[in-house]
């Protein structure tokens, strides 16, 4: 990466934002909305950043005191990291001491080393693993145990080490806040291991992003239904958590899935099922491989219905083009319009698509626990 288009060397002043390799025009323009004072500056597949203002130009979005809800407006930054630099070597151990000597031995209470790429699947698992060794060192560095958990707690200083290529590293720190700020890189743990074996679809591991990332709490004895169900990963998640499944689709769910007794299947397309079937349902999901307005309109039918008291939406929004990508306010907007609150996110198990999680206005819901640790879930064999 030439000068030009570099990450600053000089400490302060920048933040470094990652991102879904491709989302960087997505992300720079809703900086652009979000906060206008940050500049976009270099960027490289997977991360772009922002030169921010002197704290005496402008105190709010001096890289002291950032807006709180920054991250989560942004919807395509994955973590954002205030830049320390960059440092070379010809070997793990010699960056290692090049970054604790920049980013100095103490006052962090963990470490984060993360790929500058990366993505879901064996190839992302290989990226995180290598990255692995390279964090013991850094660990060692900065006199922490080299057992500690790679997912911070909250209100930990964490040491960024963002891996750029074999012999260059990008340095930094954040201050862990919410679950995704935890996280290495912002990449949800699990979606760096392999599927356990029972899962029938990818889809159980992006719900459950969604609900570590969005704290969603169904409320005891819940009734979901999910349009466009098959083959059931998404249900099957569901199930995990006691709730009353339905799944909509003319394709049948995988039979470990239809196999469970509070579990049913309608097998018809989203429009077809009469409105009335959806009166007492708390929760409505859709994961549809359709453009979003056609996904919008399945939801919409359904929250707008009469009789229908709709506590909660789960939508995965698919982005076929980035330039659709501008489009996102006008799709929360939908949301709104109808009744609800939305929070988007692009998960980091997820594709080129948003998650977009809406309650009902003005409700009360209780969030789960913040888990600064989330242990990994396996379904019954």
């Amino acid at each position: 990466m030439s000068d030009a288009n570099s990450p600053a060397t000089t400490p302060g002043g920048f933040l470094l934002c990652a991102c879904q390799g491709g989302a960087e025009a997505a992300l720079k323009a809703r900086m652009a909305e979000v906060l206008p004072v940050a500049k976009a500056a270099a960027w490289r597949r997977g991360v772009v950043s922002f030169k921010l203002p002197p704290a005496d130009a402008s105190p709010a979005a001096s890289s002291a005191a950032l807006p709180a809800d920054l991250l989560e407006r942004l919807v395509f930054a994955r973590t954002a990291v205030h830049s320390l630099g960059q440092v070379t070597g010809v070997d793990q151990a010699t960056l290692a001491a090049a970054a604790v000597e920049l980013a100095g031995r103490t006052g962090f209470a963990n470490v984060h080393v993360w790929p500058r790429q990366f993505e879901a699947g064996p190839r992302g698992a290989e990226a995180v693993a290598a990255a692995a060794e390279s964090r013991r060192i850094l660990l060692a560095g900065c006199g922490l145990a080299g057992e500690l958990d790679p997912v911070a707690t909250p209100g930990d200083r964490v040491l960024d080490v963002v891996m750029d290529t074999p012999d260059r590293w990008w340095v930094g720190w954040h201050r862990a806040t919410d679950p995704a700020t935890c996280w290495p890189g912002g990449i949800y743990p699990p979606a760096t291991l392999p599927l356990p074996e029972a899962v029938v679809s990818r889809a159980w591991l992006k719900l459950d992003e969604a609900i570590a990332t969005f704290g969603i709490a169904w409320g005891p004895g819940a009734r979901v239904v999910e349009l466009g169900s098959a083959p059931g990963g998404a249900c099957q998640r569901l199930l995990e958590d006691g709730l009353e499944v339905v799944g909509v689709d003319p394709a049948l769910v995988d039979s470990t899935v239809a196999a469970q007794p509070t579990f049913t299947q309608w097998r018809m397309r989203a429009r077809e099922v009469p409105l009335r079937r959806f009166a007492g349902v708390h929760w409505l999901l859709a994961d549809m491989n359709i453009d979003p307005k056609s996904t919008l309109e399945s939801l919409g039918r359904v929250a707008t219905a009469k009789g229908v008291k709709l506590e909660g939406i789960v939508a995965t929004l698919k982005i076929p083009d980035w330039s659709r990508a501008g489009e996102l306010p006008a799709w929360l907007a939908a949301f709104r319009d109808w009744g609800f609150e939305p929070r988007a996110k692009q998960l980091s198990s997820g594709g080129r698509e948003v998650c977009v999680v809406a309650r009902r206005a003005g409700s009360v819901v209780e969030s789960r626990p913040l888990r600064a640790r989330p242990a990994r879930r396996r379904p019954a064999e």
